[in-house]
């Protein structure tokens, strides 16, 4: 099941391309760490200003609303 949705998903491009960090193979959370530091100095460089916002989502599924999140899946 695991292999048919994240082809689904890469085959019809449905993610925003930095959900998929560290639920796929070559998509480490670590790689994620990366590239936001990258951003970060390439900001600095630029002299822009970076600012940047955390939330702990560990328990986000637990408030989706199940009836929208399944209707979203049988659209999809």
């Amino acid at each position: 099941m695991y292999n048919r949705i994240t082809e689904f998903l890469d085959k019809h491009d449905v993610l925003y391309k930095y959900q998929l960090f560290g639920f796929r193979r070559c998509h480490s959370t670590s790689l994620a760490l990366i590239d936001m530091i990258d951003n970060i100095y390439r900001n600095m460089d630029m002299k822009n200003v970076t600012v940047g916002i955390y939330l702990d989502l560990q328990k986000a599924f637990d408030t989706v609303d199940h009836g929208i999140l399944l209707h979203k899946l049988y659209v999809y």
